[in-house]
């Protein structure tokens, strides 16, 4: 027991292989590890270092640009929720843009003649483009000041056909257009590829669509190294990710249409997109040895957390901890997604560690709540409590709930009264509404201390 290093225990940080016998928690994966839950490993951090910092700085202004993907709210409200619990200490700003049917030239934005623009090249394809871009920018994303956009186009764009290079052509110079206008006027950009299409009646990978949107993806990929975006790739995990169904299903395995994931298709999406935005996977972490007869605190390290009031006595160890993050919070509508993708392994690392304990089972309270029972197995105990329901949790969950509902007004502001010329006083009370939301969300950031118990079971 003794001669476990301290690097072995750090160690196990990054792998978190102890199972867990709680059940599913709405902010983490599912604890017990026979459930086919993807594995940590280590190689789950190499994303996630100082030399490739979060695309979300503090003080940013960030607009979800798309279609109707991104205007079902649901994986812009995944990240959303994310970069708040994750970094309560920035200030925040998150608008959606967007709209249901449109393209990179953003159709419905501004009216192009499309036949024309298609078979358009040189002068005239960059006037068309221009102008159409321009006009729509300027009316939707502009005026929001970003700092930030992330750009989720081509689902549309393709026609939902095959190959076709006329609208390729037409798709790579609009994205030029939108990333060159964008940075032009501050802000930072994110080109996302679209997810494949999950056609029932089709094996994914040889649909003639997905090949199309493919190409479409390696072509968005050429663009943001010239233009000096970030490429964000979600098409190649989420084909891993659908490529795994099972002959006989019936349901698809992003639990919406073809086109349209549905929460747990949106929460593998998220964890796509925020993997290539160089997310940090830590929430914090606490790592004890119980035999550091030295030191009173028995602590090892603590990063990300302060901790404070530890005591060892009679096998129990008890200690205060105060996280300077929240776990990110998962829709509970898309726990199975964590069952398709290392959501928890790479965006939701929230363990806690001690050496020196005799081997057997252990309760871990919080605020004097059973939390999750934990086997210590060679005299170390490590689990991630992210994989459990926790008081942290819950308060990530009461604000994605509230990440929801502002963004729900927000969207009935921008299209229902804004763009339908509504009044001045309209406009005013909905956005004392979304005012009033985004106070609420950032009272609730703020972590709290909480009281620790990790004892023996009786």
């Amino acid at each position: 027991m003794k001669n476990l290093t301290v690097a072995a225990l750090l160690a196990l940080t990054l792998t978190l292989t102890a199972t867990t016998t709680a059940t599913a928690s709405s902010s983490g994966n599912f604890a017990n590890t026979k459930t086919g839950t993807p594995a940590c490993s280590n190689t789950c951090t190499a994303a996630n270092t100082k030399t490739d910092p979060f695309f979300i700085n503090d003080n940013d202004h960030v607009v979800f640009l798309g279609d109707s993907i991104t205007q079902q709210k649901l994986y812009t409200t995944y990240i959303e929720a994310y970069a708040l619990t994750r970094f309560p200490e920035y200030k925040l700003t998150f608008r959606n843009s967007g709209w249901g049917g449109d393209t990179a030239w953003l159709r419905k934005r501004w009216k192009t003649d499309e036949k024309k623009l298609f078979s358009a090249t040189g002068d005239l394809l960059n006037q068309m483009v221009i102008e159409a871009v321009n006009k729509g920018l300027e009316r939707d994303v502009l005026p929001l000041k970003p700092t930030a956009v992330t750009i989720n186009f081509g689902m549309n764009d393709h026609s939902y056909q095959a190959f076709r290079p006329d609208i390729y052509r037409a798709y790579k110079r609009s994205q030029e257009e939108l990333v060159r206008t964008l940075i032009k006027n501050g802000a930072r950009v994110a080109l996302l590829t679209p997810q494949p299409i999950e056609d029932m009646k089709k094996a994914p990978s040889k649909d003639e669509r997905n090949i199309s949107l493919r190409k479409f993806s390696e072509g968005l990929k050429e663009i943001a190294a010239a233009e000096n975006a970030t490429f964000v790739d979600q098409f190649s995990p989420y084909m891993e990710v659908i490529s795994k169904r099972t002959e006989g299903q019936t349901k698809t395995i992003g639990e919406g249409n073809a086109v349209h994931p549905g929460p747990c298709g949106h929460t593998v999406m998220a964890w796509a997109i925020l993997k290539d935005l160089h997310a940090p996977a830590l929430v914090s972490s606490a790592v004890f040895d119980v035999d550091r007869w030295f030191d009173f605190r028995k602590l090892v390290s603590a990063n990300n957390c302060i901790i404070s009031n530890t005591s060892y006595s009679g096998g129990i160890l008890t200690f205060d901890r105060l996280d300077k993050a929240l776990p990110m919070p998962i829709d509970k509508r898309a726990l199975n997604a964590l069952k398709l993708a290392k959501v928890t392994c790479d965006l939701n690392r929230y363990p806690i560690c001690v050496k020196g304990l005799a081997d057997g089972e252990y309760q871990v309270l919080i605020d004097d709540k059973d939390i999750v029972k934990v086997s210590s197995e060679d005299g170390k105990l490590c689990t991630n409590l992210a994989k459990v329901t926790t008081p942290s949790s819950e308060q990530a969950d009461k604000i994605l709930a509230l990440v929801f509902k502002k963004n729900t007004i927000y969207f009935s502001r921008w299209r229902n009264v804004q763009l339908k010329d509504g009044t001045a006083a309209k406009l005013a009370e909905l956005d004392k509404q979304i005012a009033k939301l985004e106070n609420q969300i950032n009272e609730l950031r703020k972590p709290a201390v909480h009281h620790f118990v990790i004892k023996p079971l009786k």
